[in-house]
């Protein structure tokens, strides 16, 4: 509860908290717009592959066009301006950088961003939640080692869980459940950038001019994005994915304990639909919760007396946010980085897995399309059985060639496609799964 009190010494002391930002997509945008009202943190420069684009997500957000025109990071530096480079390891070396935020949201370049950080001697905030499903444990090791901090993206539901799951065992419950709130049905995990718009109520061309990526919107809409956040959790908390995948149960804040009432620590996203496409009454479609145990007669009383939300038996007890700000709260996660050398929320264990599920029947010789396209879904599943398949990663199900067909509804495995063992991003997952291995042994 101190991190502005230290924000403002910062300030006061002339040695803001200087700060790299790789991708200038929503999130980062979000994440700049609210900086520039920040005491004590200063974004000394930010890396995008367009650099229009850059500067036009700048000027929408409200940055004056002078604070970004700086012509280097030593201008930047002197000035308390902004350099924007389209080179993202020169950011990195920088050393009077202390945090890089990585927000490109594309999982080999977050891994390669997030490794050069670290051996640089940077915290690293990862937005990329693509990139840490991917190979986060072995991330979260690497900077321990290096004395840096790696860390989830406060505002982003993962994050924002992790605290809400943090919290309750700090205060000695027992979290049964936890997770978000998605717009869901079962049809939806077919859904191809092709069809997207109409489950949101759009047509094509009010998605356009809205700058809408169909790829981006379809992966929040099949299930993949709910996979890989609940993923993280796993990850970060030691709650368990379901063996076979996500079930999405319809349900309002007043029932959450009653749906997880005898649950024993398990990631779940609730849908804010039933499944006839009516609107679930008080919905948690934007928001995230936890559901907890009362273990005694007396802590039951007393959720009984303040007017906690339980079940009928009154022992499980549900605490929940009902909305996030996304890029507008990140930095709590620089802050606590920097300040606090902590983070908010980071894997500890490759508990839970992403794994790519064809959506139709697939032939061999096509060429995958990845996150949110028209080919694969990502199910979230223990990484115990994701690596018993052999699972590809939904992180390393993009422009792989199939080598035999597929039929819809299966798990796509590692033996069906054709991979570049020498990319950075199959090592560092090849890495994960070989220290995993001694690990699962042993238990």
């Amino acid at each position: 509860m101190n991190l502005h009190r230290m924000l403002r010494a910062r300030e006061a002391a002339g040695k803001p908290i200087r700060v790299g930002v790789i991708g200038a997509g929503k999130f980062g945008s979000m994440f700049l717009a609210a900086s520039q009202r920040t005491p004590g943190m200063h974004i000394m420069g930010i890396a995008d592959l367009a650099l229009p684009r850059a500067r036009a997500a700048l000027a929408r957000v409200g940055w004056p066009e002078a604070s970004y025109a700086a012509p280097s990071l030593d201008a930047a530096h002197r000035g308390r301006a902004t350099a924007l480079t389209e080179d993202a390891m020169a950011l990195i070396a920088d050393p009077r950088i202390e945090v890089i935020v990585e927000c490109t949201g594309h999982p080999a370049a977050g891994i390669a961003h997030a490794q050069a950080a670290i051996a640089h001697g940077k915290h690293v905030v990862m937005v990329n939640v693509e990139a840490d499903v991917l190979a986060g444990p072995l991330l979260a090791e690497q900077a321990r080692v290096a004395g840096v901090v790696y860390s989830m993206a406060y505002g982003d539901q993962p994050a924002l869980v992790c605290e809400i799951v943090d919290t309750l065992r700090a205060e000695g419950f027992t979290v049964v459940a936890a997770g978000k709130g998605t717009k869901y049905l079962p049809a939806y995990h077919a859904s191809t950038p092709a069809t997207v718009w109409g489950h949101y109520g759009l047509t094509e061309e009010q998605a356009r001019l809205g700058g809408m990526n169909p790829q981006m919107f379809n992966s929040f809409l099949d299930g993949t994005k709910s996979g890989i956040e609940m993923a993280a959790i796993a990850n970060a908390t030691g709650l368990q994915p379901p063996e076979d995948g996500l079930a999405f149960p319809p349900c309002g804040t007043q029932d959450l304990p009653r749906v997880f009432a005898g649950s024993t620590g398990r990631v779940e996203v609730i849908s804010s639909l039933e499944r006839d496409g009516r609107q679930v009454v008080n919905d948690l479609r934007w928001g995230v919760y936890a559901v907890f145990e009362g273990e005694t007669d007396y802590i039951r009383r007393c959720f009984s007396e303040y007017g906690v939300a339980t079940d009928p038996s009154g022992r499980y007890a549900a605490l929940w946010r009902p909305y996030h700000f996304i890029g507008l709260e990140l930095g709590l996660s620089v802050a606590s980085a920097a300040l606090r050398q902590e983070p908010t929320g980071c894997s500890e264990a490759w508990r839970g897995d992403v794994a790519a599920t064809a959506k139709r029947d697939l032939r061999p010789g096509e060429v995958l399309d990845g996150e949110g396209g028209g080919m694969v879904w990502g199910k979230c599943i223990p990484a115990e059985r994701s690596m018993a398949l052999g699972a590809l990663p939904i992180g390393l199900a993009h422009g792989v060639t199939l080598t035999r067909a597929v039929p819809a509804g299966s798990i796509v495995g590692y033996a069906d496609v054709v991979l570049d063992e020498a990319s950075p991003a199959v090592r560092a997952r090849r890495a994960m799964e070989a220290a995993a291995r001694p690990a699962k042994a042993a238990e």
